[in-house]
C-alpha cells in the first residue's frame, strides 16, 4: 500500500489573484514546505489529472505547464474559492456542459478522496455558510445570537418590528455583490429597516431581519485550527456603525483576547460544522456581552493580519505543513 509522505506538497486551490493565498504560499516557503497553487477553471485545458485506483487511495500525476505532484504525496490542501473547471469554448452544446459535469467530479472528487488536512473541506464549508443553519448552532453551543426572522410575508416583518420593540436591520442572507449588465459591482450592504416603509416588494424573494444590537465596537474573530485571532473594528462613521463593510476608510483597529465561553462556544461550532478556518462576525454590547452574527468559512483575513500584524498566515501554514489529521 501507498504510505502518505509527511514531507509532501501541499495543494493551494484558488482563484489566481488572491492575497491571503500569497501570504500562506510565502509562509509555506519559508518552512520549505512544496506548495502547487492552481485555479481548477485552468482543468482540463492547462491542468492534467491521471490517477489510479487498485487496494490504495488515489496515486497519479497533476500537472500544470510549470510543475507536477503526486497525489498520493500530498499532505494537505488549502482550498480558497477556485473557479469551476472549463472545458473548451469550442465544444458545443450540451455536451460542453456534460463534459464540464465530468471535469469537475473528476478533479475534486479526487482531490476529496485525498486522507489529508483540509482548510476547508468545500461540501463542509458549503454547508456552514448557510446563515439560517449558523444562527441555532451558535445558540446551541452557548453564543448569544440576535432575534432573527426569515421571510417574503411584509405582515411578519411589520410583527416581528413591533415585538423587537426597537431598531431592525436588513441584510443578505448570502454573500455576493450585484452584477449589473454594464460590468459593475456592487455590494448590498445591511440597512436599518424603515417599518412605515414595509410593503409587497418583501415577497419578492426571501430577506433575513435582525433586531438592533446596541454595539461599543465589532469583532473580526479569525480561526485556525484551535488558535485565535480577534481584533476590535471600531466604526468613525455612520454608515461604518451599521455595516462596517460599508466604509473602510472609517475604520480602526485593535487585538483584543477572546472570552471563555466565547471561545469554547466558537470552537463547538466549528466541530459542529468539521471546519479547520472560520472568520467570525460578534457585536460586543456596551455591557462586554458579544453576540454572534455570522460566520464566513472562506471569509477575508489578509486585510486583518495587515492592519493588525495577527500571525493568521502563519498558522494557516503550520496546520498545512502539519500534515493529515
Amino acid at each position: 500500500m501507498t504510505q502518505h509522505l509527511s514531507g509532501g506538497p501541499v495543494l493551494v486551490v484558488t482563484k489566481e489573484l488572491d492575497p491571503a493565498a500569497d501570504l500562506v504560499v510565502d509562509e509555506l516557503t519559508i518552512r520549505h514546505v512544496p506548495v502547487m497553487r492552481f485555479d481548477m477553471g485552468d482543468f482540463p485545458q492547462t491542468i492534467s489529472l491521471s490517477v489510479a485506483h487498485a487496494a490504495a487511495p488515489w496515486a497519479g500525476i497533476l500537472a500544470d505547464e510549470y510543475r507536477s505532484v503526486r497525489l498520493e504525496e500530498v499532505r494537505a490542501v488549502y482550498y480558497r474559492r477556485p473557479r469551476l473547471p472549463a472545458v473548451s469554448e469550442h465544444m458545443e452544446e450540451p455536451h460542453r456542459s456534460w463534459a464540464n459535469e465530468q471535469a469537475l467530479a473528476g478533479l475534486l472528487g479526487t482531490l476529496y478522496a485525498l486522507p489529508v488536512t483540509w482548510v476547508n473541506r468545500p461540501e463542509a464549508d458549503g454547508i456552514a455558510s448557510h446563515k439560517p443553519g449558523q444562527l441555532p448552532v451558535a445558540a446551541a453551543h452557548g453564543l448569544r445570537t440576535p432575534r432573527s426572522l426569515i421571510t417574503t410575508d411584509p405582515e411578519a416583518v411589520r410583527k416581528f418590528c413591533h415585538q423587537v420593540g426597537g431598531r431592525v436591520i436588513c441584510k443578505p442572507l448570502m454573500g455576493g455583490p450585484l452584477e449589473y449588465p454594464d460590468g459593475r459591482r456592487t455590494g448590498v450592504p445591511t440597512h436599518v429597516v424603515d417599518p412605515d416603509a414595509i410593503d409587497d416588494s418583501v415577497s419578492l424573494t426571501a430577506h433575513l431581519f435582525q433586531e438592533w444590537v446596541p454595539k461599543s465596537h465589532e469583532v473580526r474573530l479569525t480561526v485556525v485550527g484551535t488558535e485565535m485571532f480577534a481584533a476590535e473594528i471600531h466604526a468613525g462613521s455612520d454608515a461604518a456603525r451599521v455595516d462596517w463593510r460599508s466604509d473602510y476608510d472609517a475604520l480602526t483597529y485593535d487585538v483584543c483576547k477572546v472570552p471563555d465561553d466565547v471561545r469554547a462556544g466558537v470552537l463547538g461550532w466549528l466541530e459542529h460544522f468539521r471546519l479547520n478556518f472560520g472568520a467570525f462576525d460578534f457585536a460586543v454590547t456596551p455591557s462586554g456581552d458579544w453576540v454572534m452574527f455570522e460566520c464566513n468559512p472562506s471569509g477575508e483575513w489578509s486585510w486583518i493580519q495587515n492592519r493588525t500584524g495577527l500571525p493568521i498566515a502563519a498558522h494557516i501554514a503550520d496546520l498545512l505543513a502539519k500534515g493529515r489529521p
